[in-house]
């Protein structure tokens, strides 16, 4: 496991764990107690305007961790601290440095035009007017919310109303905003909007994001860093293309001869191996933390060449891996 630890953290967790009590039956009358670890001893740190990505199968721990993130759950050990604060014992004050985007449930007063739950937050939060109509008006142009904001919650589509979600999680100008799923069940169009969005107010703002979410391109477009939760335990902690060496994966070097070799024969060079050939088409697989020049360089000076193009590994079967193991 990669360790990423910052003298800036804005996150700090140590040795963080959570245990349940399940009761099961046993018999008519009798019921047989279990203690459930759904976060096991896990630590790291997230540094002032990092965007990370908290990766994991269902059942994993993800959601038992952003809980004790946000103090909607007390951790049964272990030290936490975000923004300086403990979010258990400090969550009045904590809830007005973080924002909270849920894809599955909704922030929003369902049977009130959007412009008016954007209302009610302002007075929760105590946002002053004119910073109010500043955030709101930037929120609006960029997530091209101007010509719903006196429409009913529940007559937006789904992707407006994730967009509705967002602005309303930032209004107050948090220092971190924790994202569950933010692109479930969007269109192409809603996605790219919402994840360009993202990277603006990361960049601009110096928000810090840990975002949780099935979607891997969500990962791969937003964050340079990822964390793997499975069974309660961090697996891995670090840049996303490290992913592709903890996973084992490989890379694919496709060679376009200028003929087929003679009886179907394959390209022999070091460190790789003949996956598949289709007439002057071969396919070499190599290890994906190696580099390719080696290989090119071995193959053009040993056969004629027309092309070549590198295949990268596609991270969900990197992940994939890394659960199996």
């Amino acid at each position: 496991m990669v360790s990423t630890g910052s003298t800036t953290a804005l996150i700090e967790v140590e040795d963080l764990t959570r245990t349940f009590v399940v009761r099961r039956r046993a018999g008519r009358f009798r019921r047989i107690a279990s203690v459930v670890r759904a976060v096991d001893g896990i630590s790291f740190e997230i540094a002032r305007g990092e965007m990370v990505g908290y990766i994991g199968p269902n059942g994993a721990g993800k959601s038992t961790t952003i809980k004790m993130l946000t103090g909607i759950l007390v951790p049964t050990s272990g030290r936490l601290s975000v923004a300086g604060a403990d979010p258990s014992r400090d969550r009045l004050e904590l809830t007005r440095r973080i924002g909270v985007v849920f894809g599955q449930r909704t922030t929003l007063w369902w049977d009130l035009p959007l412009r008016d739950s954007f209302e009610l937050l302002r007075r929760i939060y105590k946002i002053t007017p004119d910073r109010f109509r500043s955030n709101l008006d930037e929120f609006c142009e960029l997530l091209d919310l101007g010509d719903l904001l006196d429409t009913p919650v529940r007559q937006l589509s789904l992707g407006q109303r994730m967009r509705g979600d967002i602005a309303a999680a930032l209004l107050h100008d948090p220092e971190i905003l924790y994202l569950d799923e933010p692109t479930i069940g969007l269109d192409v169009v809603s996605k790219s909007r919402l994840r360009e969005f993202l990277r603006r107010v990361n960049a601009e703002r110096q928000v810090t994001l840990l975002l949780t979410t099935h979607d891997l391109q969500d990962i791969e477009q937003l964050c340079k860093r990822v964390m793997v939760i499975d069974h309660g335990s961090l697996v891995y902690d670090g840049s996303l293309s490290g992913l592709h060496t903890v996973g084992s994966s490989t890379r694919t070097l496709v060679v376009d001869l200028v003929d087929p070799l003679p009886d179907d024969a394959r390209i022999a060079v070091d460190g790789a191996t003949v996956r598949r050939v289709e007439g002057p088409r071969q396919w070499l697989s190599f290890p994906a933390e190696a580099s390719a020049a080696p290989l090119v360089a071995a193959v053009a000076a040993s056969y004629d060449v027309a092309d070549l193009s590198i295949l990268e590994p596609a991270i969900e079967d990197v992940i994939a891996d890394i659960y199996a193991r």
